[in-house]
């Protein structure tokens, strides 16, 4: 009698199966980031919704804050000086970017190739996408009575509180290994009072509402939160435990080889 050779497990078989094999886990981390992703994007969502819609109670508090902040900027011109400062030159994008950009540097040179690569990946993809949300929602500037400053371009979301959200979190993700423990809150706390304090700023010198504020940073949250994910994802195909962002993004950054070799298997 002669015997049949098994026929091989369908897809959805070997994803279903009692022992998660590859197809599985590479699913369910899938899954996860996709859900996760979209979670965190809701606030973001929601203010955009808002923004859109001119919702009265948002629109109050946007020209109530610009009006206050206005005038008291009219009266203190050196702390509009120091807000200058602070906006155009310590907290600037393009600061933040070559902050960024130095990180990647150091990066390759130590031989973390994949963390380079999420650092470029998510500046890149914040950057991108919040140009593309300013254009589609064409958000026009605060226009106040005599402006102590000027900004070109569309005014939802802040491209300041954007981009000092994403550089902030890269930074901070990227090198809190190296920094002792105890130490450790300091480096989160610079990290927030930067993205809060460059939020203050383009506020209270009269280029940004408070909403797209709120909406910058909720958007570089997302990017960052999405790009995590798929890094955290490379960590357990190549066998590595999970992580924390109270540990870093990549704790074997203090190793001599931080990161295995591309073509490493996968742990079974």
């Amino acid at each position: 009698m002669a015997r049949h050779s098994p026929r091989p497990r369908r897809p959805l078989a070997r994803l279903f199966s009692g022992r998660p094999g590859p197809d599985a886990r590479f699913g369910a981390r899938l899954l996860t980031t996709v859900a996760a992703t979209a979670l965190v994007s809701v606030p973001f969502a929601l203010a955009l919704v808002l923004v859109e819609a001119q919702w009265p109670p948002l629109a109050r508090l946007d020209r109530g804050t610009a009006e206050r902040l206005h005038a008291a900027a009219l009266e203190h011109p050196a702390w509009v000086r120091l807000l200058g400062v602070l906006s155009d030159v310590v907290w600037d994008p393009l600061t933040m970017r070559l902050l960024v950009a130095a990180l990647m540097v150091w990066l390759l040179l130590r031989g973390a190739l994949r963390l380079a690569a999420w650092a470029a990946v998510t500046a890149t993809a914040g950057g991108l996408l919040g140009l593309l949300v300013k254009h589609v929602v064409a958000r026009a500037r605060p226009h106040l009575p005599d402006p102590v400053a000027d900004a070109p371009g569309y005014s939802f979301p802040s491209g300041h509180a954007m981009t000092a959200t994403t550089s902030c979190a890269v930074l901070l993700l990227a090198l809190l290994p190296l920094v002792p423990r105890r130490l450790r809150p300091v480096a989160w706390g610079l990290a927030v009072v930067s993205v809060v304090g460059v939020g203050y700023t383009r506020v209270a010198l009269g280029v940004h509402w408070v909403s797209d504020v709120v909406g910058g940073c909720l958007l570089g949250l997302a990017v960052v939160t999405a790009t995590t994910l798929a890094f955290e994802a490379w960590r357990a195909d190549v066998g590595r435990r999970r992580t924390t962002p109270v540990q870093g993004l990549e704790p074997e950054i203090r190793s001599e080889h931080p990161e295995p070799p591309v073509g490493t298997p996968e742990r079974p």
